[in-house]
């Protein structure tokens, strides 16, 4: 009973990977730059980073905070992440994560703690009346907040949930929302070198801006006086969140005992942008080396000009790991993760990862 159980999940995850093939245009093209948040599609963690974030099937451990949340279910006692990321280098932009994954008992699951933060450093304040920079600077802050719990209900079966709390602030204006992330990942095969995965993310309502900056001081119609003066609020217009489906796959071709050879597909539905198809390869020999390349199409991407294209990277990803291990007893060590983003304009995308796993 139990084999025909894990057989039906295997077809019905497997249609899932397969019917947007044929079925689905590449996104809504009405919607386009409607949503907001779109820091949210930034994957911040150097090693599923590396080959597109195609590891919606495979990832496993705090990196799949960003690919699917059912992955962190894996950890096997606590895993510790810092990455860097230099956002479109030359932009000024950065992007830091740290994250913590603690597994709670034998059969208590996994829970998981991480924060994404974006820099985009001073910016001079300009208006209407005003456009020479003379008048200082403003620094905004973008901050997301995870919790995610993650869990094995068989030894083919994780799951997982996650928490989000946005901010979008300035000075005088923010905005707050709260967003889920749900996934599951079945694994099978004689050796679970079978993978397959189904994430939907940023789920939540719209968000809105309020706060002082939107306000200013009026003059009561017909009234001179200054003691007539009254504040006005202005109503900010709200916009969504940028709502995504992954779906994907992956086998692991296994030479000998030392090396690995795992090939990844994954499809990912975006509401407000063009949907995306990402082939992704890595090669592991144990978990001492991995080298990673992807590679992600969407309709346009072959175009050079960016506006035509719809976004700035252009399609390949490369990364690769580096692991020390402490104890193979307890399986535990620290890693290096690199991976680079091609992109149009800016010199590419560029992100460092630490991680500690104990």
């Amino acid at each position: 009973m139990k084999k025909i159980y894990s057989c039906l999940v295997a077809i019905f995850l497997m249609g899932l990977v397969l019917f947007p093939m044929d079925k689905v245009t590449a996104g809504n093209k009405d919607r386009s730059g409607q949503a907001g948040a779109s820091e949210l599609l930034i994957n911040p963690w150097a090693r599923s980073s590396g080959w597109g974030s195609v590891s919606t099937s495979c990832g496993q451990g705090l990196e799949a905070l960003y690919t699917n949340i059912a992955g962190t279910g894996f950890t096997k006692g606590t895993d510790i992440i810092f990455s860097y990321t230099d956002w479109l280098q030359g932009s000024g932009v950065n992007v830091m994560a740290f994250g913590l994954s603690q597994k709670l008992g034998a059969h208590g699951g996994v829970l998981t703690a991480a924060v994404m933060s974006m820099n985009f450093g001073n910016i001079d304040i300009t208006t209407t009346s005003s456009p020479e920079p003379i008048q200082g600077t403003f620094k905004p802050s973008y901050m997301n907040i995870n919790l995610a719990y993650a869990k094995a209900f068989s030894n083919s079966i994780y799951g997982g949930i996650a928490i989000k709390l946005i901010t979008e602030s300035i000075s005088d204006a923010s905005a707050t929302a709260i967003a889920v992330d749900a996934g599951i990942q079945y694994v099978t095969g004689e050796k679970e070198q079978v993978k397959f995965g189904i994430a939907l993310k940023n789920i939540g309502a719209p968000m809105h801006f309020s706060g002082d900056g939107l306000s200013f001081r009026g003059v009561i119609p017909g009234h001179d006086n200054s003691n007539d003066q009254f504040t006005v609020e202005q109503r900010s217009a709200t916009y969504e969140l940028p709502a995504t489906l992954r779906i994907g796959a992956s086998y692991d071709f296994l030479i000998g005992e030392l090396h690995r050879i795992t090939l990844a597909g994954n499809f990912t539905s975006n509401s407000f942008t063009k949907d995306q198809f990402t082939l992704g390869l890595e090669y592991g020999l144990k978990s001492y080396l991995m080298l990673r390349a992807g590679y992600t199409y969407q309709s346009g991407i072959f175009n050079s000009n960016v506006a035509d294209r719809g976004t700035v990277f252009t399609g390949p990803s490369a990364g690769f790991t580096i692991s020390v291990p402490f104890s193979k007893e307890k399986e535990s060590g620290i890693a290096i993760d690199y991976s680079y983003r091609a992109t149009n304009p800016f010199q590419g995308t560029h992100s460092v990862g630490i991680k500690l796993n104990f």
